[in-house]
């Protein structure tokens, strides 16, 4: 069974997926954290991203994998540990730009599709239900509020701190220039598929939401 869970960022997209893998037992995959590796690696390289033959050729070097560690996961490029490093705010900022690019996305595509061959398995991301898992089993489209995610993107890089006022503006702003950059790319845009499950979790809780896609599971399974 194929579990798609697609939207934007801070709509728990992660903590989600990841616990309804758990709960399910499934295999557990986080897309974004590619695209974001695949990221940080250009940036690293100072690979110019407007150059395809180039991009092309770094991707041949591009060494990506991950293993649990207790309940948390580690990601890594090659052998360096790039878990922090792909979630920091310079990376956020790329990281629409390089997942629209076409090599970069037909080499996450392949890779998707062949993890999720001969297993149970939970994907999230921006494209899952519309492009790489059409043919999912179930889809989820998460959302919430623009000002419910900024300030959950703030408490994720901030720890929990308090923020200014200036600070939740200018991540609101940030949230809804990569709203418009993925929702509007030619290839894959950010939207949701026609059969997909709408949940809005600006108001939920983590546990919240997940009960309510174990619940879809469970009706998907009795259909069956």
């Amino acid at each position: 069974m194929i579990i798609a869970i697609d939207g934007p960022s801070g709509t728990g997209k992660t903590t989600v997926a990841r616990k309804v893998a758990q709960r399910l037992n499934f295999a557990y995959f986080d897309t974004g954290a590619t695209y974001r590796a695949i990221t940080w690696f250009f940036l690293q390289r100072k690979t110019p991203l407007e150059e395809e033959k180039q991009i092309k050729k770094a991707l041949e070097g591009f060494e990506f994998s991950f293993k649990a560690v207790g309940q948390e996961r580690r990601y890594f490029v090659g052998p360096e540990d790039v878990t922090t490093a792909i979630r920091t705010p310079l990376v956020t900022r790329f990281v629409s730009q390089v997942s629209a690019l076409r090599p970069v996305r037909e080499v996450v595509w392949k890779r998707q599709r062949d993890a999720a061959k001969g297993q149970d398995a939970v994907f999230e991301g921006r494209d899952m239900g519309t492009v790489v898992f059409p043919d999912a089993d179930l889809k989820i489209f998460l959302t919430a509020r623009p000002e419910v995610r900024a300030q959950r993107r703030l408490n994720e890089f901030e720890g929990g701190k308090s923020v200014s006022e200036e600070q939740h503006r200018h991540m609101l702003e940030e949230l809804m220039q990569r709203d418009r950059l993925d929702s509007t790319r030619k290839l894959a845009p950010l939207k949701q598929a026609r059969d997909a499950h709408l949940i809005d979790t600006s108001d939920c809780t983590v546990d919240e939401v997940v009960e309510m896609i174990l619940n879809m599971v469970a009706g998907n399974v009795k259909k069956k």
